[in-house]
């Protein structure tokens, strides 16, 4: 089973870029991919990288030797050892269409081919929905709409402040530099209102984007304790698990981590140093769907839960599913599901949309469970490689 063609999709929907990844093989069999850079800084690298990378090393390739290809990925890339996000966020939309194409050609979803599914459903929490929220009381109303749709669990970012008349939303944290004695009681006076707002059958989570020294972020993450947070993300840089580790110690909230770590080894020092009740790695980012699955098996030898991180287009938001389903210590899924309607529309049958309180039952179609919408991504093609072009 020979791949032959590769499509490489650069969207561009609503201040957002997913970038999606189409394989093809010689038997007509096609699997997605996404590279997970939708935000931020990096899309138009990864997708350079991502073009290179299948021209030297994955086109004319069996797209069954998902290992095989994943190694020379890492060992001849020479730049995948001690890499980032550029590049692994494009081995992750190779990983993930191969496995996407596993699964079609055996008939059956992909969490078949790793180990079956422990669970016919997943918990979800919304993202996003306080974006354009800025006083507590705007930051409360948001949270009672996103409860009124059914969502129990919600994530928000209490140092965030939107950016002025920006069309889409986009918001920037406080830095360290920033920070002050006034911006703290802000942050706290937002949780609470948000607490407030939902009352105690909420879950609530609040991400810190690492924004804050190690001194703050304990001073603030006790003052926030008594809102029974489910936990507190990313309270420190990740390229520092001690200071991780020594906030963990600090606080009573459940720390998580890890949407900025690539691979398993990434996140060995976070595991050897229980720096995190909960580890967050992101399929898209992190070198893809087996990587993730053995990132989450080291998390269970250390009693840590995994909460899959997910901010990037459908077609991650399947892969996400598929994995969820067979993780024995999965906790809850993120997701954006307050996206406009063309963000979902770039696959047939979007996973956000079907969420009923809070639950989103896995999909059961071969693969991944979606196929690209031809007209929706046709204007984004970015690149469409042939193996004898």
């Amino acid at each position: 089973m020979k791949i032959t063609r590769a499509q490489i999709y650069f969207t561009k929907i609503d201040g957002r870029t997913p970038l999606i990844l189409r394989l093809w093989t010689d038997e007509g069999i096609c699997g997605l991919g996404e590279a997970a850079l939708a935000y931020g800084i990096g899309a138009t690298g990864a997708a350079a990288t991502l073009e290179e990378m299948l021209r030297r090393i994955v086109l004319g390739r069996d797209a069954r030797q998902i290992e095989a290809i994943w190694s020379d990925l890492y060992d001849h890339t020479f730049w995948a050892k001690g890499g980032g996000p550029i590049l692994y966020a494009a081995i992750s939309a190779i990983e993930t269409a191969l496995w996407d194409i596993k699964g079609r050609a055996l008939g059956v979803p992909v969490y078949e081919l790793l180990g079956g599914r422990c669970r016919q459903e997943v918990r979800c929490y919304a993202n996003g929905w306080s974006f354009r929220a800025v006083t507590p009381d705007e930051m409360a109303r948001a949270a009672e709409q996103a409860v009124a749709k059914g969502y129990d669990a919600l994530k928000f970012y209490p140092l965030a402040t939107p950016i002025k008349d920006h069309p889409n939303g986009i918001f920037a944290h406080v830095s360290r530099r920033e920070f002050d004695r006034d911006f703290e009681r802000l942050a706290v006076e937002r949780v609470r209102a948000v607490r407030d707002a939902v009352g105690p059958d909420v879950d609530l989570m609040v991400d810190m984007s690492a924004e804050l020294t190690t001194d703050a972020i304990i001073r603030l993450g006790r003052k926030l304790e008594e809102f029974d947070l489910f936990f507190l993300e990313e309270p420190v840089d990740p390229f520092d698990p001690d200071a991780m580790k020594l906030v963990a110690e600090r606080i009573t909230v459940p720390v998580a981590a890890g949407e900025r770590l690539y691979t398993r080894y990434g996140f060995r020092r976070l595991f050897e140093l229980r720096a995190a009740a909960i580890v967050q790695p992101d399929i898209g980012t992190v070198g893809g769907i087996m990587e993730t699955k053995k990132i989450a098996a080291i998390a269970e030898m250390y009693n840590m839960r995994v909460q899959p991180h997910l901010c990037a287009g459908p077609v991650a938001t399947a892969a996400a599913l598929q994995l969820d389903a067979c993780i024995p210590n999965f906790l809850i899924q993120e997701l954006y599901p307050f996206r406009v309607p063309e963000h979902f529309a770039l696959v047939d049958a979007p996973l956000e949309p079907q969420v009923k309180n809070s639950r989103l039952a896995i999909p059961e179609r071969p693969g991944l469970g979606v196929d690209l919408v031809e007209e929706r991504v046709a204007p984004f093609l970015r690149a469409d490689l042939r193996l004898d072009a």
